[in-house]
Parts: structure tokens; sequence; C-alpha cells
């Protein structure tokens, strides 16, 4: 299932395979989980004054712009407006640290996933200025559905730490993480096997 000698991406089969996990497991999530998001979206919109929910623009597969969902963390901060978050990042809120360190603030992209924007395991969909200024054998990545979870994601669980740690985030992210994330995704489209993401799924989950 996972053989691609000519690194052209998912075949068909996969891709039923995929989908059909993503469709079936994202609704018993949702179901399972319903409270749980319910709660924490509360908790947001008290601690933020706003709504609990963070709607952000990504880009997905083949390059279609969506509408990402996931509990807010942050509140607005005057002076700080960067896509590249540090764990010491002042805009993060009392509750939002403990929502992205136990992965909470993820689970309302299992409606993403139901919907078909997104998957259990893939790239995480980037902001608009990067996943669509990809070019040559690079763009594969966007002949999937970004993920929740995935090689990348894992291999960076602690990005937010890393980050904290250099001189200039934004720099280093350009420059060594996000390339080092091409790669990763790359090699993960090229050489796909269902197995392997339900590797990845519990490796995220333990």
């Amino acid at each position: 299932m996972d053989g691609k000698s000519n690194k052209q991406g998912l075949s068909l089969f996969d891709k039923f395979i995929k989908r059909s996990f993503d469709l079936v497991f994202s609704l018993l999530g949702l179901i399972f989980f319903s409270w749980l998001i319910i709660l924490a979206f509360v908790i947001a919109s008290i601690e933020t004054k706003s709504n609990g929910f963070f709607i952000q623009k990504r880009v997905g597969k083949d390059g279609k712009i969506f509408n990402v969902i996931k509990i807010k963390t942050m509140k607005p901060v005057k002076g700080l407006n960067s896509t590249v978050t540090t764990s010491n990042d002042l805009r993060i809120t009392k509750s939002g640290k403990f929502f992205r360190k136990t992965k909470i603030d993820e689970l309302p992209q299992l409606i993403n996933v139901l919907l078909g924007q997104m998957s259990f395991v893939g790239p995480r969909p980037d902001v608009p200025g990067y996943a669509d200024k990809l070019v040559g054998e690079d763009r594969i990545i966007l002949s999937v559905r970004p993920g929740i979870t995935g090689p990348a994601t894992i291999k960076y669980r602690n990005e937010e730490e890393l980050l904290a740690r250099v001189e200039d985030p934004e720099k280093y992210n350009k420059e060594v993480i996000y390339p080092d994330k091409v790669r990763i995704n790359k090699e993960y489209v090229q050489n796909y096997s269902f197995w392997k993401d339900i590797m990845y799924i519990i490796k995220t989950i333990f």
C-alpha cells in the first residue's frame, strides 16, 4: 500500500482508505469530544472576551483556501502581530497555555476533517504566503489534504520552545524550520503508507 516508486503521491486506493478513515473517526471524535470542545470554547470566550473559536484562512489541498477552526488561545497585544509564536509569547492566555500543551485547541479541526478540508495525518496547513508559494517537486505537498498531525508536526512538537531560544524566531523559522518541514512533508507524500498514518496518530496521542 505504500510503494510509490514513481514518486507521484497517493494512489486512488490510498485516497479512498485515507478519506474513509477520516470520515468515520472525525464523526466519532466529534461525538465523543463535543462536551470538551464546548467547555474549552466557553472558557476561551470568557478569557479573551471574544468568540472562543479561532478561525483563520489556511492553504489546503490543491492550494485551495479554507477556514481552519481551533480554540482561541491568544488575545491581541498592541505591537505584536507576528504569525510565528514562541512559548513565551505575551499573547497566549492562561487557559491557552493549557489548551496548547494538551492539544485541546486542535479538537475543533475534527470539523475540518469531517468536511473534507483536512485529514487526521498530513502536512500542517499553512497561512497564505508559505504553502501556496511552493514550486517544482515541493508542490506535491499540496496534492494531499493538510493534517492535524504528521511527521513534521511530531518532530517539531516543541517548536514554540525552540523558537523562544533563538534570537530571531521569524528568521529561524523561515530559514531552518520551514525548509525542513517541506522536506519531511514531501517525503511523507512520496512514500505514503496508511499504516504509517496510524503510527503517527499513535505517536501524537502518547
